[in-house]
């Protein structure tokens, strides 16, 4: 399968859309899966409705990590849980995933960083997660051949990764033969709304009548939800990724400093991003939501760079509607695969950067280049939630950045909030009322 997942890609679930369910879940991302896959072995009657292809957008573009290592406190637990279950799906699936334990290594070139990652380690340890430091002749040896010398790192061997774009359709294969129906290229225009709490969903099929649904549409879910009144305070970011052609192996995991972040793949190149590196296009919804992130841009003032706008089409552009009748096409339908262009500049740089890292390695030779666009909150912790405003909704977004890896867990925890189940976490801190109850801002820890 060619990476990402793009317009391109052949449609594997055609339909056709059933006229009831007892769930729908609208998103055919790893959280839009994963909720539909176990929702479907708990006997519910599960539709998955995705406007473009499964996993089309920021589920097959990202880094391909699982990592418990720098998670926040509140997202630690759940990513524990989502290690082990990657393990069971694993097995499950009739594809290889590329699953391989690899670890995840954080370099250090400062005391500061290493007494950063320090402080992270009790979380850990709370966890039973196996996160260690790493001294300066470890770190030559875990990581041989850099020219760089770092000072240590942080190590999580239990760490793990996988090919996005193979191994999110094939969970999807895993929900399907659980009972769950996969609709793709099909957009959900609208919530239906009757006395108040949700009664089902207007698509561009048709109606479907259900009692419950869940929301997790990533980039696009701060405009769906604003089309019912509801006010997510959630942006997208560019963030480019590069893949070289095959390459001798020098570490099985995936690693990052300052500069860039590098993991082999299943087809022997490697992948690389810029850890802190990502870009906004500034729309209306930046300036409207721009009080609720001047925490974190006064933590990371340079870590994004501002665009004057988004591609037409693309969820906060200035042409993008804000209301639409279900009965018309919407936004939705305009743009079936956020597909924008990697930054060219940056995928040169990134080449560089891992030629001078790594010389022995011989000439660097880009594969392939592409950009996804990141949910992120301003908090840099998801919403996970139930809607007090509207009764049936379910709504799991804003990942920022770290949908792939907990995918599985946090699909777990909202299949159970549908059904009323305990769902073994404490959520407080994904709670959508924080952004609207006078609670202060807190950033999860940049690790």
């Amino acid at each position: 399968m060619a990476f990402p997942i793009n317009d391109a890609s052949p449609v594997t679930w055609p339909g056709p859309v059933p006229d009831t369910a007892d769930v729908v879940v609208i998103g055919g991302g790893v959280i839009g899966v994963c909720t539909a896959l176990y929702l479907a072995e708990a006997g519910q009657r599960v539709v998955l409705l995705e406007k473009g292809r499964i996993a089309g957008e920021q589920s097959s573009r990202n880094w391909g990590w699982i990592r418990q290592q720098g998670r926040d406190p509140d997202e630690l637990p759940i990513m524990v849980e989502a290690n082990a279950l990657w393990r069971d799906l694993a097995r499950r699936t009739n594809v290889d995933i590329g699953l391989t334990q690899g670890g995840v290594t954080y370099l250090a070139r400062s005391e500061a960083e290493m007494a950063k990652y320090a402080d992270w380690l009790h979380h850990a340890r709370a966890h039973r997660v196996d996160s260690r430091l790493l001294g300066t002749r470890e770190v030559a040896d875990l990581v041989p051949g850099m020219t760089k010398s770092y000072i240590g790192a942080l190590y999580t061997a239990s760490d793990m990764r996988a090919e996005p774009w193979v191994a999110v359709p094939a969970l999807a294969g895993v929900a399907a033969r659980a009972g769950a129906t996969i609709v793709e290229h099909c957009a959900v225009r609208t919530l239906d709304i009757v006395g108040g709490r949700v009664a089902g969903v207007v698509t561009e099929a048709g109606r479907i009548a259900a009692p419950e649904v869940v929301l997790a549409g990533g980039a696009w879910s701060a405009l769906f939800l604003r089309r019912h009144g509801i006010d997510l305070p959630q942006l997208s970011v560019r963030a480019t990724v590069a893949a070289t052609q095959a390459l001798p192996m020098i570490y099985p995991g995936g690693a990052a400093d300052d500069d860039i972040a590098f993991r082999p793949r299943k087809d022997g190149g490697y992948s690389l991003a810029a850890g802190g590196f990502h870009e906004l296009f500034v729309g209306p919804d930046a300036f409207r939501a721009l009080p609720k992130f001047l925490t974190q841009l006064r933590a990371d003032p340079f870590g994004t760079r501002f665009l004057p706008g988004a591609p037409r089409g693309f969820p906060d552009a200035w042409t993008t509607p804000r209301q639409w009748d279900g009965d018309a096409p919407s936004p939705f339908e305009g743009v079936r695969i956020l597909d924008p262009a990697p930054n060219r500049r940056k995928v040169a740089q990134l080449t560089r950067d891992f030629a001078t890292l790594f010389p022995d390695l011989g000439p660097i030779r880009i594969k392939a280049a592409w950009a996804g666009m990141i949910d992120t909150m301003p908090d840099v912790v998801p919403v996970v939630d139930r809607v007090a405003a509207l009764p049936g909704v379910t709504v799991g977004t804003g990942m920022s950045g770290h949908g792939f890896g907990i995918g599985p867990g946090i699909g777990k925890v909202l299949a159970a909030l549908v059904m009323g189940n305990d769902p073994g976490h404490d959520l407080a801190r994904f709670r959508l009322g924080r952004f609207s109850d006078g609670s202060k801002m807190r950033i999860g820890p940049s690790v």
